[in-house]
């Protein structure tokens, strides 16, 4: 039996028992769990009956163990007995009385969702456009990707792959980091110190010479952010860049094409199916933004930090891939942790509204994900994984089911609302007159945007 007292808009006080049966498994489990750690006299460590180890250090021995091997499932159950949907761990447990044993606990629960217009939204989106330019760029970044690098016996210049060895120094003292031998680099690449590359430039074979340059005030080392400092740069080699030939013999190197034209067709192609799905994704953003802006929600704060926390995780990994920890990252950027937090709360803010926003309208609109729409989903996974449906239906468990009709809910949603929504160009803004302009000043901050 379990009673619900509404504290405040969306937080509510449960009342239940955690029946004496189920404490007395759970103390019976605590016993197990524990026992090795207690000593008994004429019993060896670990061996003492439970009744022995409560007998010698108090009948409540196992009782703290025990609340919260218990607690779990009851709270679990009166949750379920009054259709409540927490959305954060429950706080401010207090235990009202031990026999029977009733708890108090404060939750959070899920808001109600009062739904605004979301069909038939007009949203503003910029059509697909693949230029011949466009296309040119994409070819020239291969093909500087495939550039073959020649020694020469002259300056270098911009665009020139030298070799060299360095020694960087801050007030005529070294610091780590700041010595290397061979290294290459591209000039004009921009991957070493502002100020760096462009006194490279002019350089020749054999000659030293010393750089001045200052590091950037954002540095990621605190201890050379914003100082001079002096590099002796030895050149050891220039290379030229030499660009393949954009011929048929270029197109079978990069491609599984014959010719150039079958390549450059190819990655038009590519470059249009890959914008017209950017489209679509910006196309499904804004149309669950609209419908989220047009809907009303008391968004409990616990699950924007939750939202938050898994940002911070998903940049966390991100970054570890990269070889780089959060600690460093901040540092680089400049800011402290709860900074970092406080900007990726807005975006958290509507992430939570529009999966709120769009599983009210699943609701509204009785969506559900049926055997046919379940079958295509694990088809996909089994084609994805290289198994057969058999081998893939027989892992699913019943977590990952709900997961997969989850999806498809989603996916239906959305289609329903971008079927049903009017994309349009975004207006151009027109500009004003000249003589407007004279007579009509105005600060920067509202002066039209061309």
């Amino acid at each position: 039996m379990s009673t619900v007292k509404e504290l405040e808009k969306n937080k509510v006080q449960v009342e239940f028992e955690i029946s004496a049966e189920a404490v007395k498994n759970a103390k019976v489990e605590a016993y197990n769990k524990n026992k090795g750690k207690f000593s008994v006299p004429g019993f060896r460590k670990g061996h003492a009956p439970k009744g022995m180890i409560e007998q010698y250090y108090g009948e409540g021995v196992f009782f703290e163990d025990a609340f919260e091997i218990a607690f779990p499932d009851a709270y679990s159950a009166a949750l379920k007995e009054n259709n409540i949907i927490a959305v954060s761990r429950p706080e401010n447990v207090d235990i009202l009385s031990m026999e029977p044993l009733k708890v108090t606990a404060e939750v959070y629960t899920k808001p109600e969702v009062e739904l605004g217009d979301y069909k038939g939204l007009t949203v503003e989106v910029d059509e697909v456009k693949i230029t011949d330019e466009a296309v040119d760029n994409a070819i020239e970044e291969v093909r500087g990707k495939n550039a073959s690098f020649v020694n020469v016996d002259r300056e270098a210049t911009i665009g020139d792959m030298v070799i060299i060895d360095y020694s960087g120094s801050v007030d005529g003292v070294k610091f780590d980091g700041g010595t290397a031998e061979n290294q290459q680099l591209e000039l004009g690449s921009h991957t070493f110190i502002p100020g760096f590359e462009e006194q490279v430039v002019g350089m020749k074979v054999d000659e030293t010479k010393d750089i001045n340059v200052t590091f950037p005030e954002q540095y990621h080392s605190k201890d050379l952010a914003g100082k001079d400092a002096v590099f002796t740069v030895t050149v050891h080699e220039v290379k030229e860049k030499q660009l393949p030939e954009l011929d048929d013999e270029f197109a079978v190197d990069v491609s599984e094409f014959d010719t150039f034209d079958e390549y450059k067709a190819d990655v038009k192609a590519k470059m249009i199916a890959e914008a017209d799905e950017r489209r679509k994704n910006v196309v499904e953003n804004e149309v669950i933004k609209a419908a989220a802006d047009n809907a009303t929600i008391d968004i409990p704060a616990c699950m924007i930090d939750q939202q938050v926390d898994y940002k911070m995780q998903e940049m966390q990994y991100s970054l570890m891939y990269q070889g780089i920890d959060m600690p460093t990252y901040l540092q680089y950027i400049g800011a402290t942790e709860e900074q970092l937090k406080a900007e990726l709360r807005p975006a958290a803010e509507e992430t939570v509204k529009s999966q709120l926003v769009l599983e009210a309208i699943i609701k509204a609109e009785n969506i559900d994900a049926d055997k046919e729409d379940i079958d295509k989903e694990i088809a996909k996974r089994a084609e994805n994984q290289k198994k057969t449906v058999e081998e893939v239906s027989a892992d699913m468990t019943e977590d990952m089911l709900e997961y997969i009709k989850d999806r498809v809910r989603f996916d239906k949603v959305i289609e329903l609302l971008v079927s049903t929504a009017k994309v349009k160009k975004p207006a151009k803004k027109a500009a004003k007159k000249k003589t407007e302009a004279k007579t009509e000043e105005k600060p920067a901050s509202e002066q039209p945007q061309e």
